[in-house]
């Protein structure tokens, strides 16, 4: 019996905080776009990663074309 007045305070803290956990991220936009992130998975992106090599050639080419 003497253990429900530890546990009844400390579950309605924690309802609580889980209520306004959740009314905060649904202030704060967190549940905007759902699905962007799982479609953009399948579409690829326009512009394709440079290689290290490359950035070494363009980086040298464009300290040549300064002069």
């Amino acid at each position: 019996m003497e253990m429900l007045f530890i546990l009844i305070p400390l579950s309605l803290g924690l309802v609580a905080f889980i209520l306004w956990s959740f009314v905060w991220s649904v202030k704060n936009d967190q549940f905007d776009d759902l699905e962007r992130q799982g479609w953009s998975i399948l579409f690829e992106d326009s512009k394709q990663p440079v290689k290290k090599e490359e950035q070494a050639v363009q980086s040298s080419g464009d300290k040549t074309d300064e002069h």
